[in-house]
């Protein structure tokens, strides 16, 4: 039986933070609940009255990681009817979001894309959506008919969750600076030679 009320919300979200941060940390074995509760100043019998185990936590995190970036990714369709000057702006607003998002908290985002078993999911998930999101913005016209939109996203995917784990959380660059930097590489390219077409 959990707890009612203020000070029961409050110990319960205590513990969730000190949690992502401890799994953040130290990763999901070696965290104990001892350690959790006493940097979140309650005992462990109060822990099970909001939480059935170490691993029903850790869901928690991951889920709410997993919920919040899906519902994100849904939201960054372009819609139909942007004139072409505005395309390469809006895509910028799409990925500053997104990194920003994965910057606004690095412990869960150290949980939800990188420490928990369901990663990989979360991550093939995300990409099942951006290619959707792709194909339906090639079929508007934004894109190139002629382009494999899974290796597309595929190939973002991995983009941004290198660039998280080395440069935004490291704190060596921006959610801003990334953003601009992966649309100008896959609306623009690297090359300054004419574009040719490979056969």
């Amino acid at each position: 039986m959990r707890k009612k009320g203020a000070n029961g919300q409050e110990s319960r979200a205590r513990l969730l933070i000190v949690a992502a941060s401890e799994f953040a940390k130290s990763g999901y074995h070696q965290t104990k609940i001892s350690t959790i509760v006493s940097r979140a100043g309650l005992t462990q019998p109060s822990f099970y009255l909001y939480f059935a185990s170490k691993e029903a936590i850790f869901k928690e995190l991951v889920e709410k990681f997993r919920s919040e970036l899906m519902l994100m990714i849904e939201g960054s369709r372009l819609e139909g009817g942007i004139e072409e000057e505005h395309v390469t702006g809006r895509l910028l607003g799409v990925l500053t979001g997104l990194f920003t998002f994965l910057a606004k908290d690095p412990d869960l985002t150290q949980i939800g894309f990188f420490i928990g078993d369901d990663s990989v999911i979360v991550k093939s998930e995300m990409a099942a959506m951006i290619e959707q999101n792709l194909k339906e913005e090639q079929r508007d016209g934004y894109f190139d008919s002629d382009s494999d939109m899974h290796l597309v996203a595929e190939s973002l995917v991995g983009v941004i969750e290198r660039l998280t784990s080395q440069q935004l959380l490291t704190g060596k660059r921006s959610a801003e600076d990334l953003a601009r930097h992966v649309v100008s590489l896959f609306m623009h390219g690297i090359s300054i030679f004419p574009a040719k077409r490979l056969t």
